[in-house]
């Protein structure tokens, strides 16, 4: 018999081009109880760069380079044990909500030994123009000017269609729904909540009573 350590934890996966307003979903789902939002820049802002771990980390950041793939999900994966072991996400009522994470293929094949993703919810944002938009917007309320030019913002969505949106081929098509990210963020919560409330796992956990 596995152990409950063994057991895949249960996630839904939010994906979507910059500007799509992924954190703005994670961050609303994550304050519902039974829900973790799981944001990758959460994970890297609470690590310790004095354990070896961070210290791994530190020797690819502080140099400009780009952090394994490995490293990041082992990094994830340790910020994510110890939220456990403290108590604040409990795997055995609550669904991760990624966001952020996986960034590529090979790390959504990393995940899938300890989690199983039961819904990817795809903030679909055909306009670039308006995704542009919204990354300006944010990056100037952030005061982030850099973020702000067409270069960097092309950059970002470049990347993002390269990398991150070839995730959606790697997930059986049963388990994406596409959500239509230019509606106002409450329609999308809606649409978004509306399927999570319709499938098995979901209903199946909702009457456990804790």
């Amino acid at each position: 018999m596995s152990k409950a350590v063994d057991i895949k934890r249960p996630a839904f996966l939010i994906l979507g081009a910059p500007g799509s307003g992924k954190g703005t979903q994670g961050k609303v789902l994550g304050s519902i109880p039974r829900f973790f939002h799981c944001a990758c820049g959460d994970v890297f802002r609470s690590l310790d760069t004095r354990t070896p771990l961070g210290q791994r980390f530190v020797h690819y950041s502080s140099r400009g380079e780009l952090v394994p793939d490995e490293l990041t999900i082992e990094l994830w994966k340790a910020q994510v044990d110890n939220w456990r072991e403290s108590h604040v996400y409990k795997p055995d009522i609550d669904f991760l909500v990624l966001d952020g994470i996986p960034r590529n293929v090979p790390q959504a094949e990393m995940i899938s030994e300890f989690l199983e993703i039961h819904q990817v919810f795809h903030l679909s944002c055909p306009d670039r123009e308006e995704l542009a938009r919204r990354m300006r917007k944010r990056a100037l309320k952030d005061n982030r000017m850099d973020d702000a030019s067409d270069r960097v913002i092309a950059q970002r969505i470049a990347t993002y269609e390269a990398e991150t949106k070839p995730i959606l081929e790697y997930y059986s098509p049963a388990l994406v729904t596409d959500i239509d990210a230019t509606h106002p963020p409450v329609q999308v919560l809606n649409d978004i909540i509306s399927k999570v409330v319709s499938l098995p796992i979901y209903q199946e956990t909702a009457k456990v009573v804790v």
